[in-house]
């Protein structure tokens, strides 16, 4: 009889195995708020911490576990037996053994069931009948209620999201003529949905504000303006220019098709080539990420500046896809000459492989057009990124990717390309090159979420060029970029990031001092 009381007592402990059960009697149980995580399910007693072999229902809790899988713990691993619990808490955990043993007598292991069992489960079905049915009564209730709400929602998975980034941030460096920008504390705030219409695609709105404000129509804040610093290669990752108005920053549409090997994107709003060709870069994140916009990622992904483009991404196998993206600026405004006669267009392909458990590699080639020669990375010289103001270019560019997790806590990422600009209307030409070595630290000092990393690299730099008469337009000097930043992980919806970074030879110009940018910033995410 022992037996069967301890049997008994133990269904109350089982409410929670099942989630949508355990809300719908929530507002009937006494069980305190920190009480009301779900329950994961335990294969054997050893599994609670709290459980020991002396104790009195030691036997009985093993033979829910062993004999029926009818009994889940608290995520943190304890039962709390001692714990109270009401009437209802104890018809749901009922209510979920029945359950489990229906199942085992409908797949005909009824033998795995005692006869002793049945009749101790019989006489609790019909102690507790009043309150069975009554939570019978809920679960219908709440069935009718998920099915009028997916009826009636705008779709059945919905999620709100967002983050904001607060920077305090200085530097120095300013060349003659210019000065080194304020210490300055801006913001910026970004709002996303993400809905989907049958569990197979995603529809997602990003909209953002910002107050960095502007320096005449140059960057923002003076973090390279003419006015201050004079260089776009000491820009922050998180610079914005949506100036305390929201704006829609992404509007995409994604979709899976063909067994789910092949992901279409459609984006009317904020597209890049890097919204679909994998940037393989384990920074590129203006929030978590490098704290320069040099070192998020490869700026051949930004090639174009562009508004609006289409994609797709091809899982040829387990160790290879196939990606391409294709987008446009300004094709209201048509010219005669590139792609689509747009006045910016980029086309890219890239293939991703995965030599090796650890590591993923990208090739890819980029083919552009732009009416100004304007390249729109805003990461390399002025002469770099205007392919040295040759005028309408047609563009080619070759991307290499390398990201290996040499360990579970370190990472080795590097990137590379080369930029080929051919003046439309005449025989000048401008080649560039770019490239970067990082290391990511995992962990470093025992923190889950902390990372620490170092970049080193050349931000674009135009390596080769003529003029339509002949003239060398090419850079005369090598600016490098170090970078280290530590982001110190609060708790899953905070992080805090130091760091600093500094350009030597500035805009790639000989005599120029260094520069140097630091930076607090600190991110919200919910």
């Amino acid at each position: 009889m022992r037996k069967a009381v301890g049997l008994g007592l133990t269904f109350g402990a089982m409410v929670y195995s099942c989630g949508v059960l355990a809300q719908s009697i929530e507002a009937n149980t006494s069980v305190p708020p920190e009480d009301l995580p779900a329950m994961a399910q335990v294969t054997s007693v050893s599994q609670l911490s709290d459980v020991q072999p002396t104790d009195w229902a030691f036997s009985a809790l093993q033979s829910l576990v062993e004999r029926y899988g009818c009994m889940a713990g608290y995520p943190d691993r304890t039962y709390r037996g001692q714990r109270a619990l009401s009437r209802y808490e104890f018809a749901a955990g009922l209510n979920a053994c029945l359950t489990k043993i229906n199942e085992l007598v409908s797949a005909g292991l009824a033998d795995k069931v005692s006869k002793e069992d049945l009749v101790t489960l019989q006489r609790l079905q019909e102690e507790f009948a009043a309150e069975l049915a009554a939570v019978k009564g809920r679960i219908d209730s709440l069935e009718k209620k998920v099915t009028t709400l997916e009826q009636q929602q705008f779709t059945t998975v919905a999620k709100l999201g967002g983050e904001v980034v607060f920077g305090l941030a200085g530097a120095s460096g300013a060349p003659p003529g210019s000065s080194n920008p304020n210490v300055v504390f801006p913001h910026v705030a970004r709002l996303q949905v993400v809905a989907s219409f049958t569990g197979n695609d995603r529809l997602r709105i990003g909209l953002q504000s910002a107050n960095f404000g502007r320096v005449g129509s140059n960057a923002v804040l003076g973090f390279g303006s003419r006015e201050n610093l004079n260089t776009q290669m000491a820009l922050l990752s998180y610079q914005s220019t949506t100036d305390n108005n929201f704006a829609i920053e992404n509007l995409e549409y994604r979709f899976a098709a063909f067994d789910d090997k092949v992901v279409f994107t459609i984006r009317p709003a904020g597209f890049s080539l890097g919204s679909v060709l994998t940037p393989n870069s384990p920074y590129f994140d203006t929030g978590r990420g490098s704290i320069s916009r040099f070192g998020e990622a490869s700026p051949l992904f930004k090639i174009g500046n562009l508004q609006s483009g289409v994609g797709f991404d091809w899982l040829l196998s387990d160790q290879a896809r196939l990606q391409f993206a294709y987008g446009t600026r300004d094709s209201a405004n048509p010219v005669t000459g590139g792609i689509t006669g747009a006045n910016n267009s980029a086309l890219g392909v890239q293939l991703l492989t995965k030599p090796a458990d650890t590591v993923w590699a990208g090739i890819g080639y980029i083919n552009a057009y732009s009416a100004t020669g304007n390249l729109g990375t805003v990461t390399g010289s002025f002469s770099a990124d205007n392919s040295g103001f040759i005028g309408a270019s047609q563009i080619n560019a070759i991307s290499g990717t390398l990201n290996w997790a040499v360990s579970p806590t370190i990472r080795f990422g590097a990137w590379g390309g080369w930029i080929f600009s051919d003046a439309v209307n005449s025989s000048a030409y401008a080649n560039s090159n770019t490239y970067l070595f990082s290391l990511g630290l995992s962990d470093p000092f025992g923190r889950q979420g902390d990372l620490l990393a170092f970049l080193f690299g050349q931000p674009p730099r135009l390596t080769d060029g003529r003029s339509a008469t002949g003239v060398d337009i090419s850079d005369r000097a090598t600016g490098l970029h170090y970078e280290v930043f530590y982001r110190y992980r609060v708790d899953r919806n905070i992080s805090i990031t130091p760091g600093f970074f500094f350009v030597t030879n500035p805009d790639h110009a000989s005599g120029r001092d260094t520069i140097f940018v630091g930076t607090i910033r600190t991110v919200f995410r919910f």
